[in-house]
Parts: C-alpha cells; structure tokens; sequence
C-alpha cells in the first residue's frame, strides 16, 4: 500500500509543480508521477526533509524539486523546438 501511496503522492507533486510553473509536462499522468518521484529526490537533496512527509515524500522540498524540475525540462524541449 505505501507504494501506491507514494505514486499517488508523487503524481499530485508532478501535477502541482505543472500547474505553478503554467506549463505542461511530457507523458500526461505518468509524466506527472516521474516529475513528482525525481522532484522529490532533487529536492530531498537540496533541502533535507522539511515539512510534513506524506507517502514516504516531504512534500515542500518534493514540490520546490518537482518546479525545478519541470522548469528545466521545458527549457531544453523549447531550446529543442527552436534549433
């Protein structure tokens, strides 16, 4: 159960971080759960484990990882487009 709960979780991060940034992330819900799960692991990385932990993820630093995340891989696939 906890698994399930931590790609719940880690969707939900996924979808946030889209809907903050305005921007659309690749691959619709599964996209969604990768942001959310690398996010989390970036943002573990870089801040530790502040706030509240839901699913086996702290969810500030998962979602603070998730936008810069999502921020990045919208500036290469729009440097993509472009060249």
């Amino acid at each position: 159960m906890g698994f399930i709960m931590f790609l719940i979780v880690g969707g939900i991060i996924g979808w946030l971080a889209g809907l903050i940034l305005g921007k659309d992330i690749p691959g619709g819900i599964i996209g969604n759960i990768i942001a959310g799960i690398i996010g989390a692991w970036i943002g573990g990385a870089l801040f530790g484990n502040l706030g509240p932990d839901i699913g086996g993820m702290a969810i500030i630093p998962a979602l603070i990882g998730a936008v810069i995340l999502v921020a990045i891989v919208s500036f290469i696939l729009k440097r993509m487009r472009h060249a």
